[in-house]
């Protein structure tokens, strides 16, 4: 699929691991998004990685502070 502009959501789908439009998403328990575009939609995984990271060295910071 590409973003043809059209003004719609994409979503990456986790279960099919493409990326999905709003005319054809698969139920919210296997998507996420949406994103503006099929671009944002691809690196979906790649985000939420990223903010897991960013999550735990959070966490780690809090967790030595209160010793």
């Amino acid at each position: 699929m590409s973003d043809d502009g059209s003004g719609g959501h994409y979503y990456w789908c986790t279960r099919h691991h493409r990326v999905e439009t709003d005319a054809d998403v698969c139920p919210a328990k296997h998507v996420l998004g949406p994103y503006a575009s099929a671009a944002d939609a691809e690196n979906a995984l790649q985000k939420v990685q990223e903010r897991n990271e960013a999550w735990d060295a959070e966490d780690a910071r809090w967790a030595g502070e209160g010793r």
